[in-house]
């Protein structure tokens, strides 16, 4: 059940990025970047962990250069 709920945190860590490419990027991005820490450490979902940082630093980025 932990791998699971790791999954579940890494996907809304993916949606949140996603979403911040258009409504609030900084909160979204540094809530997925959070959210992909959570998945990485804790619960060992690689793939959706670092999906999740890696979109979230990409909204950030994407932010303030543009």
């Amino acid at each position: 059940m932990v791998n699971n709920a790791g999954l579940w945190i890494g996907l809304l860590g993916i949606v949140l990025a996603i979403v911040g490419f258009f409504f609030y990027p900084i909160w979204l991005g540094l809530a997925a970047i959070v959210l992909g820490f959570v998945a990485l450490y804790h619960y060992k979902q690689l793939i959706v962990g670092w999906l999740s940082i890696i979109l979230g630093v990409i909204v950030l980025i994407l932010y303030f250069f543009f």
